[in-house]
């Protein structure tokens, strides 16, 4: 589900959820050219429908509102690459072979992967290259933001993660994309939040590396 003018409201809206994380129907009005009543009426079609839900937010003054974020229903109609199958076959390649084999897999994707897009950042500086990064994550579903804190820092933000289910289960997978992104773009890059450790996103702070160290 990508934002573009083609979009339903209905989907306008589920979009603008899972990249803000949650918004209250002003929020929401505020960033649609229609109506608060026809906003409210779409909040109530996906509430019934079990896509999103409220949470009551206390206001110092005057009555509570409410903020609607999607529920895990809602999270299906988003991009999603793996396949159960893909599971299955780790699983038993881990039963016969142990784990250590599982994790050589996702080394040897990790190479690959390298291999493919370390061409891409040929001959650019670092900005450049982190833009370039953003691209290739949104062309492979992640919904990605990108946000520059300085010169040499950068915060990616991926929305949605294709291989959520993967991760999940093998943890290894998300410490070979992070030192994928480091070798790519030369930089020391940490992860402070991850879908797969609870989070509502997975955030990777970008900085360049000093050349002295």
């Amino acid at each position: 589900m990508q934002p573009n003018a083609d979009l339903s409201t209905r989907d306008t809206i589920l979009h603008l959820l899972k990249t803000n994380d949650e918004l209250t129907a002003k929020e929401l009005t505020d960033r649609l050219d229609i109506t608060s009543i026809a906003v409210r009426r779409h909040i109530d079609a996906l509430e019934r429908d079990g896509l999103i839900e409220p949470r009551t937010i206390r206001q110092p003054m005057g009555r509570p509102t409410a903020a609607y974020h999607l529920t895990e229903r809602a999270d299906e109609l988003f991009p999603k690459k793996y396949n159960t199958v893909a599971l299955d076959l780790l699983g038993e390649l881990a039963k016969e072979s142990g784990e250590n084999k599982v994790e050589r897999l996702f080394e040897l994707r990790k190479e690959t992967l390298y291999k493919k897009y370390a061409g891409m950042m040929e001959d650019k500086d670092f900005p450049d290259k982190v833009s370039a990064l953003a691209d290739i994550q949104n062309e492979n579903g992640y919904m990605v933001e990108l946000q520059q804190n300085s010169e040499n820092e950068y915060v990616l933000i991926e929305h949605n993660c294709p291989i959520s289910q993967l991760a999940h289960q093998y943890n290894h997978a998300c410490r070979c994309e992070l030192r994928l992104f480091e070798s790519l773009l030369d930089a020391d890059i940490s992860c402070p939040e991850c879908l797969t450790k609870g989070g509502k996103k997975c955030v990777y702070r970008i900085r360049r590396r000093d050349p002295q160290s």
